[in-house]
């Protein structure tokens, strides 16, 4: 088959947080299962065009777009990093994205306020770009509510072209709580008209618009990143954010799935990471103990074998458990831990962490930036791995942990609870320590269970052990996605005859 896929951000290309991390990912695995794939995302100033071979693709250097303002929308590509036979094609539009910042103005700290148009144009302009190269796609996999208009604009203004009529959409929802709304108003600026927010209609959502739910129903099928989360999103008004009915209707058509994120272990493994002091592997564990060292170094903390230090790299907001982590850090400090923080969030948050920070002084490192490396020092270099998420889609960093010996500590929700095992000392069993309600004082009962294992040297051993031994690579997630352009494509096609 022939597959486009669609991604505001890409790794290594452009990265915010996870959705980077799956699409520069997936496409590979596709690929080498024999498959014809292309990855579409905006040409952002932040890229580096001479470390990835970026180059104006010839014959597309002004694409007709409608509503590009007289600016002129151009088409890039190159090879993706590590697989050639993938091309990356990015959409060239200044005005909107030649900024510092993808989805946030780093002046305000805000959101920008015209993202529905920018990546509205981003979505025209690829479709136009594909008809363009005449790719002819049999799948169109769109990623999140940045790119769901792609879907909409392919049914509503591509249904007779012979070149892309014949696309199956697939829409993959990473996070749920990124909803993409806005006012009604707007429509007509995006080449629809404004009536079409009528009470009940697609294009409605809480009196605005929400292009995820756009997404979804323009979609052929619908997936997200776990089995666990599919259920929680169309099962209750907890997970669905108002969109649970749509969903529901999806999933008893058959046309919703979860398939779990896998991870790639070119990237991310210590046998192989270049990124970190010292590289170890299940049978040698050596290493560990100086990216161990060295992390604490780093990071101004004092060395001690007898203290576990807790890493967490996360967006720090609400959904990510740190209203949790305000209430009882200093608690977790007092049960003889360290804490090692890297992100980037709310304000509130930062406040509280570097006030914690300068409490607790060599025992509580706060960094508030985005740093692949230091993501990866962490994984590598501490022993244990806090997500106490109100809800987690999937989770990538937990997958990460166990790779690299880093005990997980999570919440049972979504993508946690279909990766980590909980810790069972009378069965020496388990990869990790769970916590069911979301509530800060289970979360302490979790945190020290584990600082009470990791005293038991054999125990600990054989824990992150276990962790290290399994296998969540992309192979066998891969084949589902290409399950589902399979049904896509028929779907297409039947509702084409």
């Amino acid at each position: 088959m022939k597959v486009i896929m669609v991604s505001a951000e890409v790794a290594p290309f452009a990265r915010v947080g996870g959705l980077s991390d799956v699409v520069g990912a997936l496409p590979k695995e596709i690929a080498k299962a024999g498959h014809e794939v292309c990855v579409f995302l905006p040409k952002y100033a932040s890229i580096d065009d001479d470390r990835f071979g970026v180059e104006c693709v010839e014959g597309a250097a002004d694409l007709d777009v409608p509503r590009s303002g007289g600016e002129p929308v151009s088409l890039y590509r190159c090879p993706m990093p590590g697989a050639p036979a993938v091309t990356v094609y990015m959409i060239r539009y200044d005005p909107f994205f030649d900024r510092d910042g993808i989805y946030v103005d780093p002046k305000t700290k805000r959101g920008y306020p015209d993202e529905v148009a920018r990546y509205g144009l981003f979505s025209r302009a690829l479709l136009e770009a594909a008809r363009t190269l005449r790719l002819e796609p049999d799948v169109l996999h769109l990623n999140d509510h940045h790119t769901a208009l792609a879907g909409v604009y392919l049914r509503e203004m591509y249904g007779d072209d012979p070149l892309l009529s014949r696309a199956g959409v697939v829409f993959s929802i990473h996070n749920l709580g990124y909803l993409g709304t806005f006012d009604c108003e707007l429509l007509p600026d995006l080449g629809f008209d404004g009536d079409r927010c009528s009470y009940g209609s697609a294009f409605e959502y809480k009196g605005g618009v929400s292009t995820l739910k756009l997404g979804i129903e323009y979609s052929d099928h619908v997936n997200t990143v776990s089995e666990r989360y599919a259920e929680e999103i169309a099962g209750s008004p907890e997970f669905g954010h108002g969109l649970e009915g749509v969903l529901a209707e999806k999933r008893d058509a058959g046309r919703l799935t979860g398939i779990l994120n896998g991870v790639d272990y070119s990237v991310w493994d210590p046998a192989v990471d270049e990124l970190i002091p010292a590289r170890y592997s299940i049978d040698d564990m050596a290493g560990k103990e100086r990216c161990r060292s060295e992390l604490r170094t780093r990071c101004a903390l004092r060395d001690s074998a007898e203290v576990p230090l807790i890493g967490i790299v996360s967006r720090l907001v609400d959904q990510k458990g740190f209203d949790l982590l305000s209430e009882v850090a200093s608690d977790i400090i007092a049960l003889g831990a360290q804490l090692v923080v890297l992100g980037t969030g709310e304000e509130k948050y930062h406040k509280f962490l570097k006030a914690l920070e300068s409490k607790h002084g060599g025992d509580v490192s706060v960094n508030l930036l985005f740093d692949n490396e230091l993501a990866h020092w962490i994984e590598a270099g501490s022993d244990m791995f806090l997500m106490p998420s109100r809800y987690e889609p999937c989770g990538l960093n937990q997958m990460y942990s166990l790779r690299y010996g880093t005990v997980p500590i999570v919440r049972a929700t979504g993508g946690l609870v279909d990766t980590v095992l909980d810790y069972d000392a009378a069965f020496d069993s388990g990869v990790g320590f769970v916590f069911a309600g979301y509530d800060s004082i289970e979360m302490m009962t979790a945190i020290r269970r584990a600082v009470r294992t990791y005293a038991d040297h054999e125990a600990w051993t054989g824990l992150t052990k276990r962790g290290m031994a399994l296998d969540f690579s992309w192979k066998s997630s891969a084949l589902k996605y290409v399950e589902l352009y399979g049904k896509a494509a028929a779907r297409a096609a039947n509702r084409r005859s």
